[in-house]
């Protein structure tokens, strides 16, 4: 690509959803820079594994391999404190235990400072509402802000969109979206608890399997049982 193309900085978490966000901006005729975050996360390992496969799949060169250790440090969600079990009953109320205090808020401050570096027009995050009932960083609302605090807080010359082409989407329609533009989903990972073989009962299993099951598809990953 020459040095004129359009770029995108994809976050890419390794799951279904920010893959199939990373496989449109491709469609959409980016040259991507992807960026995924280890936060401590009880898949870290696993995640990072689906993240590099991804990057090989969609041929990516830039890519962003960032550490945060502080969300450990502060706890307060089942994923990145030990002592808080992940949930497997599916019945939460209110904001869910799995919520990580102001994640995507974070991801999008470090992903938008890569973005003016790398001088991208555009920034790609795989939020879904249906997926975060009641995660306060996954609606319209929030992104829209966050996109107008990022262009007030960036150079004159940086003119950011955050794009976010799944945020009304159901699971199953994720999955068919993701059949239809070949994208890898053997190589996506969304357990919460597992990571050799996913556990098939947290909420992110939960909600992947009955995508799948909704969209007449089988999930090509390993599940314990």
């Amino acid at each position: 690509m020459s040095s004129t193309s359009k770029k995108a900085v994809c976050i890419l978490s390794g799951g279904m959803d920010s893959t199939l966000a990373s496989y449109i901006a491709k469609n959409d005729g980016y040259e991507i820079i992807a960026v995924h975050f280890n936060y401590g996360q009880r898949t870290e390992k696993r995640e990072l594994q689906a993240f590099r496969d991804i990057c090989e799949d969609l041929q990516i060169k830039e890519k962003y391999e960032i550490d945060i250790p502080f969300f450990t440090q502060i706890g307060a969600s089942a994923l990145t404190d030990n002592t808080i079990d992940v949930p497997t009953d599916g019945v939460e109320d209110g904001v869910p235990v799995t919520y990580v205090p102001f994640r995507n808020g974070i991801f999008l401050s470090i992903a938008s400072a890569i973005a003016e570096k790398e001088e991208a027009s555009a920034l790609y995050i795989g939020v879904v509402e249906e997926d975060s009932s009641g995660y306060p960083d996954c609606t319209d609302e929030f992104i829209d802000k966050m996109t107008a605090a990022i262009n007030q807080g960036t150079k004159k010359s940086t003119k950011l969109e955050i794009k976010t082409p799944l945020v009304h989407l159901m699971k199953d329609e994720i999955v068919k979206k993701s059949l239809e533009l070949d994208v890898p989903l053997k190589h996506t990972w969304s357990c919460y608890k597992e990571e050799e073989a996913a556990c098939g009962v947290c909420d992110s299993c939960r909600l992947r399997l009955n995508g799948f099951k909704k969209a007449n598809s089988t999930d090509p990953i390993k599940y314990k049982g």
